[in-house]
């Protein structure tokens, strides 16, 4: 029997594994299945696939499910980093594509693109699961993810899938996390930032310049955009450039005239990204 573990299993009525107890398969035995050139199911040994697919290419493997009477559905993410749209499920699914997209690191995401089969060495029943998000990193890295809703610790099913994740992943070179939601203090400046993502706000009216020197020292927004030029031509390229961290601000604090705006460094923006990711991990 077949007990597909995806978060939005039909099945979800069936017992969970017990968490915490119970062995892991070997990541030998653990096998890949995913859309192929065609969109035919390709299905391969995990640790293969991990090295030789390029899963941030790939479509998803599993749709979506449209729930009846929920607010949200599934929708589209454009992507700054690839110049495509990627899928996503779930509003806290969205918000960790803004996450990704505006850490300079990554170079690629997909969304759904490989479900991962085994069979669980203590019920012997073949169980599946497909991560929300795929990441590929300027050095190579490949992270798998899910976007839990809550910060609450995964339980049952997730649980279990997440342990299995992890170490799988781990023999492969990759990396699983679940991402739980950021402060809604940050979700929020992300998301008005993620407004100005396109690269048509990065030189608009012709002032990228003149933002970037009136951040030469820390300024205050709105003093640093009037100082800039006009300041209605001026704050669309301010906005892109703390997106794309050349200005940096305090996005745990509300957004706002008197934030204080500071030039950004490459290097400092990438370390300052991953530890909010590593803070957002669980």
């Amino acid at each position: 029997m077949i007990i597909d573990s995806s978060q939005d299993s039909a099945q979800a009525d069936l017992p969970a594994p017990a968490c915490g107890a119970g062995r892991l398969p070997e990541p030998g035995a653990v096998e890949a299945e995913f859309a192929g050139a065609d969109d035919t199911l390709v299905q391969r040994r995990w640790m293969e696939a991990a090295v030789a697919v390029r899963f941030e290419e790939l479509a998803p493997v599993a749709a979506f499910a449209v729930v009846p009477g929920r607010r949200w559905g599934p929708g589209w993410w454009w992507s700054a980093t690839t110049g495509r749209h990627v899928m996503h499920g779930s509003q806290a699914m969205c918000m960790q594509l803004m996450i990704l997209d505006r850490d300079p690191q990554v170079v690629s995401l997909s969304a759904r693109p490989v479900r991962l089969i085994w069979q669980d060495p203590d019920s012997r029943r073949t169980l599946t699961w497909v991560p929300q998000l795929f990441a590929r990193y300027a050095d190579g890295r490949a992270l798998l993810a899910d976007c839990p809703p809550t910060a609450e610790p995964a339980a049952g099913r997730a649980a279990r899938a997440a342990a299995v994740l992890e170490a799988v992943c781990a023999a492969a070179g990759f990396a699983y996390r679940r991402l739980v939601p950021p402060d809604a203090v940050v979700a929020a400046n992300v998301r008005w930032l993620a407004g100005y993502r396109h690269p048509r706000h990065r030189d608009a009216s012709g002032l990228e310049q003149a933002v970037l020197e009136a951040f030469a020292a820390p300024r205050a927004l709105m003093a640093g955009a009037a100082a800039a030029g006009e300041v209605l031509s001026a704050l669309p390229v301010l906005y892109h450039a703390l997106w794309s961290g050349r200005l940096t601000a305090d996005l745990a604090r509300p957004l706002g005239e008197h934030t204080l705006v500071s030039a950004g460094c490459p290097d400092t923006a990438r370390d300052g990204t991953e530890q909010e990711q590593e803070q957002y991990a669980r």
